[in-house]
Formats: C-alpha cells, structure tokens, sequence
C-alpha cells in the first residue's frame, strides 16, 4: 500500500468591524475552481506556516497580513490527498483587492452558507455561520 500524498496549508479567518468573514474565490484554471475560500495557499519547503500565509496573502490580495493565534486545524480527505489545514485569524494591513484569485468578498456570517465553497472549509464555514458576531470570540 503506498503512502497518500499530504498537502500542509494555511489559510487566513479575517473578520473586519461589521462581523463580516473574507473570502476569496479560486480562478477558473485552478484545481477546484470557481469555488470560494479562506485566502491562503500552500506551505513550501522549509518554510513557517506563518510565513507562508503572510506571502499567500501578499499574493493573492496584494496587502500586508499580521498573523494572529490559530483558529482551528482542520483535517480533510480529498480523494487524490490528504490536507491539513491550520487557520489563523489575521488583520489585514491595507485594502484586499483580487490579485491572483477570481474575486474577494466579505460575507455577512448569515450568508456564508449560500458560497460554494471548497469541501474542506465546509466545516468551518458551517460553525461561523451560525455563530453570534463576536470579534473577540
């Protein structure tokens, strides 16, 4: 039996002062595309997962990141690979704007669950959307 490839990424909970979550939605050329996320990507050699998640956000929303404490780590089983994502909650330094993803959108928590979003952050999306708006929670 050979061993599943395991993906390690990051990815960002951004909350601004109206309770409303960021995410991005992948472009149509990508694995999984047209689907909605929390921004981030993946963790390359040899670097920290913090870092990596300041460079993805740099990347795709063209703004400096301040990492914060880790939200959730979540566990998925694609059909190709295993994922392990760690989420940390972040605060954007500058304006979001879609670099090198389809689009950005802040989401109120009541509508989180009408994005498509892809199957690992189901999750998690779930649990935010029927959460109380608590920026300190």
């Amino acid at each position: 039996m050979s061993a599943r490839p395991r993906k390690l990424v990051v990815a960002a909970l951004i909350e601004d002062e109206a309770g409303r979550i960021l995410l991005s939605q992948r472009r149509a050329d990508q694995p999984m595309g047209s689907l909605w996320e929390f921004p981030g990507g993946k963790v390359e050699e040899g670097e920290a997962p913090a870092e990596a998640l300041v460079r993805e956000i740099k990347e795709e929303l063209g703004c400096t990141a301040s990492v914060e404490k880790i939200e959730e780590v979540i566990f998925h089983r694609y059909d190709e690979f295993d994922l392990l994502m760690l989420v940390y909650r972040c605060s954007l330094g500058g304006t979001p704007r879609a670099v090198e993803v389809a689009a950005i959108a802040w989401v109120a928590r009541n509508q989180l669950l009408n994005y498509p979003v892809l199957p690992a952050d189901v999750p998690l999306i779930k649990r935010l959307a029927v959460k109380k708006n608590d920026l300190f929670g």
